[in-house]
């Protein structure tokens, strides 16, 4: 039996951790590992157009599927490519492994051909990054990066000489049993009984959740009925949150709507629940403040906090809610139940025109039509821009349906690589890319990764040509539009000629059969909707302030199928409302 080499080892390796797929491009110093994922059964390499997409690709992976996910690239520019990848899904916490391959061994720090210092350069977006310099470390090497991966959440970085990779690999390494899951985090019994003091003192108490509720939702609703609070979320909260939630008023925020900025602001208590939400100026300063975090350096990076309690959510409230003292007063939960369906009420009342015969085609009616007609567990990856506004604002979650983006990072372009990931996680669920076209077509080529493995992700292109966000930042500024203008082709007669499906809509009367029959269709399908640019509108009682640095976000243009759907939502909360 012929002798392994360090690729194939750590090849191995890695699909002895669960790996099953490696995203990347081929090239140089890289092609030794490439030759180990060919002849490894366990083991399938993904070759993308561009490195940026492996990296966005394998963060949506393991946003999916919560295990490690691999992405590669080749030495200097092959691996630098991956960098704004990797700081999405390192400030996602998705578990991602990357190989940096670098040049050879004896040429490092003598400015050789395409020569970097990767050990330097992923420094901020992991939490591991070490380079293997002898054959006989790259096993126990290996699996620290693994570990450090998926118990910290976040990227981990090996970079990799091609003549390492090339080399026999230790005959009798250390095998360490891998950790391939997290364990959950229960807060203290000194902290536990801190918490439910202030829950039982506080007459108003007011529950903001984000995305570490995930797998929480019942142990939320339980508690919030216990002590009568009102739910809000974070944009990252809402797939987890936002259904089958009696409690709700809505999301806070730039993207915000409902009554979920007065409920926060006008408690005596708030309880931030694996949130790390971003935007200080929309949190009380003059209220009792506890945060639960899984990760203990988020506590109080926010905002000034009267309680820090580190565990995860589900298992935090497991402790907590038995012990809390039940409430019967209702009026605090009642009344802001009533604001957050006035507050939708009045914008759907407000909106009068007739938008399915408007042309240019309104973007909130293109969302709202796609969020009726999506499947019930479809997978919606969502481009940074206005693209965020439409799905904030009217895709339903239900339990099962998945939305993912760039919501820490906020990178342009990331909604098709991460559709990719997505979709082959799973090549029969329904996977769609919300894209805006300036997003789209930075990376456009991979459009061709879709043909080229017949990946039936629909693509559904806001195309209004202009980079609509950056505009609405530039009004907000002052400034007049500038530089944001694009001169789009026909992406639908692209995605055709590419071998995909392909169909333009330009008038609203022809977007839901545009739609269906993208959705029958078996292949990649991209639907080219034109829409309106001049569909941005700022929302009232927002302070400049709160959009230093970043736009005013969401249109007080709410259709009955996007907000109104959580309208409908919001009165049969009211109904359920105990009468006087």
């Amino acid at each position: 039996m012929a002798k392994q080499n360090v690729s194939e080892q750590f090849v191995d390796i890695l699909a002895r951790a669960g790996v099953k797929r490696m995203y990347g491009v081929v090239g140089d110093s890289l092609n030794p590992v490439v030759d180990a994922v060919r002849r490894n059964p366990a083991m399938e390499w993904i070759q993308v157009r561009h490195e940026e997409t492996a990296a966005f690709a394998a963060g949506a992976e393991a946003q999916i599927t919560g295990n490690l996910a691999v992405c590669a690239g080749s030495c200097g520019p092959g691996n630098l490519h991956l960098i704004n990848g990797l700081y999405d899904a390192h400030r996602s916490m998705a578990p991602v492994l990357a190989l940096a391959s670098h040049i050879p061994s004896s040429e490092i720090g003598l400015a050789y051909f395409q020569a970097t210092h990767p050990e330097l350069l992923f420094q901020e977006c992991s939490h591991y990054n070490e380079m293997i310099s002898n054959p006989q470390q790259m096993p126990r090497l290996l699996q620290t990066a693994i570990q450090h991966a998926i118990g910290q959440g976040g990227v981990s970085v090996v970079a990799m000489p091609g003549d390492i990779a090339s080399q026999p690999a230790p005959e009798k390494s250390v095998e360490h049993a891998l950790v391939t899951s997290r364990p959950s985090v229960r807060p203290g019994d000194e902290e536990i009984d801190k918490l439910r003091r202030m829950v039982d003192e506080a007459e108003r108490v007011t529950l903001f959740c984000g995305s570490g509720t995930a797998g929480a939702h019942a142990e939320v609703m339980e508690f919030a009925e216990r002590v009568k609070a009102p739910v809000g979320h974070a944009l990252r909260g809402k797939e987890w949150i936002q259904y089958d939630n009696p409690f709700d008023v809505g999301m806070s925020g730039l993207l915000g709507y409902g009554a979920a900025y007065e409920a926060t602001n006008e408690c005596d208590l708030l309880i931030l629940l694996g949130t790390d939400f971003p935007y200080n100026a929309f949190l009380p300063t003059d209220v009792k403040i506890v945060q639960v975090d899984v990760r203990p350096e988020h506590l109080g990076r926010r905002s000034k906090l009267d309680l820090a309690v580190w565990g995860d959510v589900r298992e935090t409230l497991r402790c907590l809610t038995p012990q809390v003292r039940i409430k019967e007063n209702r009026k605090f939960l009642d009344r802001m139940l009533k604001k957050h369906a006035d507050a939708l009420e009045g914008v759907v009342k407000a909106y009068t025109r007739k938008v399915e015969k408007h042309v240019p085609i309104h973007p909130e009616y293109v969302a709202s039509v796609l969020d009726e007609l999506a499947d019930d567990d479809a997978v919606f990856t969502v481009d940074t821009g206005m693209c965020n506004v439409w799905a904030a604002r009217y895709l339903t979650p239900n339990g099962k349906r998945r939305v993912i983006g760039s919501f820490s990072h906020g990178s342009m372009a990331n909604a098709l690589p991460q559709a990719i990931g997505a979709q082959f996680v799973d090549p029969n669920r329904q996977v769609v890319s919300m894209s805006g076209d300036g997003g789209f077509s930075m990376l456009m080529g991979d459009f061709l990764t879709l043909v080229q493995y017949d990946l039936p992700v629909k693509v559904v292109l806001f195309n209004n040509s202009s980079l609509g966000m950056v505009e609405l930042e530039m009004l907000v500024a002052g400034l007049p539009s500038f530089g944001t203008t694009n001169k789009n082709p026909d992406f639908a007669a692209i995605a055709r000629a590419a071998g995909a499906y392909g169909v333009r809509v330009e008038k609203p009367k022809q977007l839901e059969g545009a739609l269906k029959d993208a959705f029958k269709h078996k292949g990649p399908a991209l639907v080219d909707v034109v829409t309106d640019p001049n569909a941005l509108s700022i929302p009232p009682k927002i302070s400049a302030d709160m959009v230093t640095g970043f736009a005013l976000s969401a249109s007080k243009i709410v259709l009955d199928g996007g907000v109104g759907r959580m309208l409908q939502m919001a009165r049969s909360n009211l109904r359920n409302v105990p009468r006087p």
